[in-house]
């Protein structure tokens, strides 16, 4: 999440992070807004709701559970990087072409 947050950083952006702790301190130094949960895993179901669109980035059982959870929500996921093959997902092949993805779903 620090490249994502840099990115986004470098590019002018807002970056706000949703923390799966209580401590902000935990957030990257790229972080603006540093939203506390001290919900674990369960912040997934936050991050979810929260997002437009969600872009998946290879990961593990959090991140899965996060497509899950957003597809369950209706809402588009770019997958990118991705071991799993999830239907009603969109799949990229480079950062650039997941974020444009993303962008023509708004």
């Amino acid at each position: 999440m620090e490249a994502v947050s840099r990115g986004c950083k470098l590019e002018g952006g807002i970056v706000v992070g949703i923390l799966p702790t209580d401590n902000p301190d935990d957030a990257n130094d790229y972080v603006d807004i540093a939203i506390t949960t001290a919900m674990s895993n369960a912040r997934n179901a936050i991050i979810a709701q929260s997002a437009d669109v969600l872009i998946a980035i290879d990961g593990e059982y959090g991140t899965l559970s996060e497509i899950a959870l957003s597809l369950k929500m209706g809402k588009k996921v770019v997958c990118l990087k991705s071991k799993w093959e999830i239907e009603g997902t969109y799949t990229a092949e480079t950062p650039e072409e997941a974020v444009e993805m993303a962008f023509s779903f708004i």
